[in-house]
C-alpha cells in the first residue's frame, strides 16, 4: 500500500514542525511538502501531488478558505481537511461548501489528526452531520429562504431512490447502514452516493448533508 501523500500548510512554523514530526512518524504518512500560505498552495500541489491538504484556515494573506476554493474547484483536487482553533465558525462552513472533507481542532490529540488525515484518504469525511447541522445553526440560524429553495431545486434533480440515499448520508449513517434501512447492497449504496455527487456537482459526503440540510429534508431528526 502506498503511502498517503500529505501536504501540510500553516503560517505558524512551530505548528508546522510540530505537524510534520507528528504526521511523519507514520509509516502510512509522506509530508510531501509545507506552505506558510495558501498563495502557495497550488503550485506545491502541482509539484508535490498530494492526497491530502491539512490546512490552516486563518493565514495573512490568502487565507485557508480562499485556498480550498481554488483547490477543489480543480479537477485533479486532493483531499483537503481545515486545521483551525475554534469549531463553530461560519468559515468553518465555508470551507465545507467549498468541498473540505472536515476540519480537526489544533488542540486535537495527535492520534485523532492522524486518523482524519487516513480517512480522508480513504474517502470518509471527517466530521459527522450532526456536528455539520450545529454549525450551520451556529453561524446561520438555519438556512435562509433563499438558499432553501435553491436547495430544494438541486434535489429535485435526483429519483426518489437517490433522494432517500441523499437523506441517509444527511442523517450521518455509514453505506453499511443505508444498504441495511433500504434494502440494498452496499455496493448499491455506493453507486446511488456516486451518481449523486455527479448529478448535483458535489465533492463529498459532507455536501451532501449540507444540501440536504438546507433543503429542509432533516428537519425533525434527530441525529440517530
Amino acid at each position: 500500500m502506498n503511502a498517503i501523500r500529505l501536504l501540510l500548510v500553516d503560517d505558524d512554523p512551530l505548528v508546522r514542525a510540530g505537524l510534520s514530526f507528528m504526521m511523519g512518524g507514520a509509516d502510512d504518512i509522506e509530508i510531501v511538502g509545507e506552505a506558510a500560505d495558501g498563495g502557495e498552495v497550488e503550485a506545491l500541489v502541482d509539484r508535490t501531488r498530494p492526497d491530502v491538504v491539512l490546512m490552516d484556515i486563518r493565514m495573512p494573506v490568502i487565507d485557508g478558505l480562499t485556498a480550498t476554493e481554488r483547490l477543489r474547484g480543480r479537477a485533479d483536487a486532493p483531499q483537503v481537511v481545515v486545521l483551525t482553533t475554534f469549531h463553530a465558525d461560519d468559515q468553518v462552513l465555508r470551507a465545507l461548501r467549498a468541498g473540505a472533507a472536515g476540519f480537526v481542532l489544533k488542540d486535537t490529540p495527535p492520534v485523532q489528526i492522524l486518523d482524519a488525515v487516513r480517512r480522508v484518504a480513504a474517502g470518509d469525511p471527517v466530521l459527522s452531520p450532526a456536528v455539520t447541522r450545529q454549525l450551520m445553526e451556529h453561524a446561520a440560524g438555519g438556512a435562509p429562504a433563499g438558499r432553501r429553495t435553491g436547495a430544494r431545486d438541486r434535489i429535485g434533480a435526483l429519483n426518489e431512490r437517490e433522494r432517500e440515499v441523499a437523506v441517509a448520508v444527511g442523517r450521518g449513517s455509514s453505506n453499511a447502514e443505508i444498504a441495511a434501512e433500504l434494502y440494498m447492497s452496499v455496493a448499491t449504496v455506493k453507486t446511488h452516493v456516486s451518481r449523486i455527487l455527479a448529478k448535483l456537482g458535489l465533492n463529498n459526503r459532507v455536501q451532501i448533508a449540507l444540501l440536504t440540510y438546507d433543503a429542509g429534508l432533516l428537519e425533525g431528526d434527530d441525529g440517530h
